[in-house]
């Protein structure tokens, strides 16, 4: 009887959950939900993202916030200039023109202001303080998926409770340019049983809570750790604070990219498996898209989705924002879908990695691990410059 009433409860449990913060995985079901959100704002709509792209899912949002604008609906718009310098002109006029307040995060190139590494990495869609997405995905058809091809594996989380709140106030002050005037520490909201935090990456501005949630994880980890990562290059930092969890016995699981938009980092990443192996962590490559997640599961109970990517450019170079998730449903949930993911994964063992290990393929992989140090060094240097000469956004 006991028996029962506990497993009630956890169902109820898992239930409340939903209604609050929800796992979305990359695809058709992330932009019906992104259109909903838009097409049931009422005052007002923030979308930050690195790419935005003049394509069929480009333009079937920027209808949906058009008419949002027409509604009266006060819609922000924050991107990146290069991630989204492939939108042509046209396609930026027709959105101020219909009402749409339109701003792109600092131009690549400027004469007193030069500098490549520092860019607006958010994904995040909030609207009326009530509703938001936040995770990896950008808008773009890569992200959705064609008649053709399966959408870039990626992940983000609906949130519907306090932190909605929290995360649209950071979005108007990085589009007001007030980033570096208000450090809001980081704050945990109740949303049902799961209590949820807006982490900031942003090391120009002293903030550095994802990297830092990241690194307490793999510290504390009792059972497990299960990531799935994009661009996969972990710093001494993170790469220290998983080898010690790996040697402490918590079973680490990695989802790495068997295909890449970047097969330099990809190859890069692939110079580390001997490492990886050595330390009896399990890899699995994905073949059937890119992988662009950003993602984490420790001991089933604290989660991490959003934009950080587990490398030197995410942690020192580029502004990112992940939500965490302290709640065993939610991980329990990711955890699943994770598994169904490793289930349609090629594992990389020792020996499958001698198979593919020849010496120029070896020295390839080297070559291109340096290669990618070399140019994350780079990207990342110049704002420290600027940090000296106290740079402001």
């Amino acid at each position: 009887m006991d028996h029962r009433k506990c497993s009630k409860t956890a169902l109820q449990n898992a239930a409340d959950n939903s209604k609050y913060v929800e796992l979305v995985r990359s695809g058709e079901d992330y932009f019906l939900r992104l259109e909903k959100l838009i097409d049931k704002a009422e005052k007002e709509i923030h979308i930050q993202t690195y790419i935005f792209e003049n394509d069929d899912t480009g333009n079937r949002i920027a209808s949906c916030l058009k008419k949002a604008a027409q509604r009266k609906v006060k819609v922000y718009v924050l991107l990146d200039a290069y991630g989204s310098a492939a939108l042509p002109n046209s396609f930026a006029q027709d959105l101020v023109q219909h009402g749409i307040l339109l701003r792109f995060f600092s131009p690549l190139f400027s004469l007193n202001n030069f500098y490549i590494g520092r860019r607006m990495h958010h994904k995040i869609v909030v609207a009326d303080e009530k509703m938001a997405l936040i995770g990896g995905i950008n808008i773009a058809d890569k992200y959705h998926g064609t008649t053709g091809s399966e959408p870039w594996l990626d992940y983000a989380v609906q949130l519907n409770c306090p932190a909605a709140k929290n995360l649209q106030i950071l979005c108007s002050d990085y589009f007001f340019k007030k980033g570096s005037s208000k450090k809001i520490p980081p704050v945990l909201h109740s949303a049902g049983s799961a209590l949820v935090g807006i982490l900031q990456n942003d090391w120009l501005q002293q903030k550095t809570e994802v990297c830092d949630a990241y690194t307490n994880a793999f510290i504390h980890a009792e059972k497990e750790i299960v990531i799935v990562g994009s661009y996969f290059l972990p710093g001494s930092r993170l790469a220290k604070a998983l080898k010690k969890a790996c040697r402490r016995g918590i079973r680490t699981t990695v989802i790495l990219a068997g295909i890449s938009d970047v097969p330099l980092v990809r190859r890069a990443t692939e110079h580390l498996y001997s490492s990886f192996l050595d330390h009896h962590m399990r890899i699995f490559e994905w073949n059937r898209s890119v992988v662009h997640g950003k993602a984490a599961v420790v001991d089933n109970k604290w989660s991490t989705v959003g934009s950080f990517n587990l490398n030197s450019l995410s942690c020192y170079g580029s502004i990112e924002m992940n939500v965490e998730v302290h709640s065993v449903e939610f991980a329990e949930n990711l955890r699943a879908g994770f598994e169904m993911v490793i289930s349609e994964c090629s594992e990389i063992t020792k020996g499958s990695l001698r198979q593919r290990d020849g010496i120029l393929n070896k020295l390839g992989n080297w070559i291109s691990y340096q290669m990618v140090r070399t140019i994350m060094l780079f990207l990342t240097f110049l704002p420290h410059l600027r940090f000296l000469k106290n740079y402001r956004l």
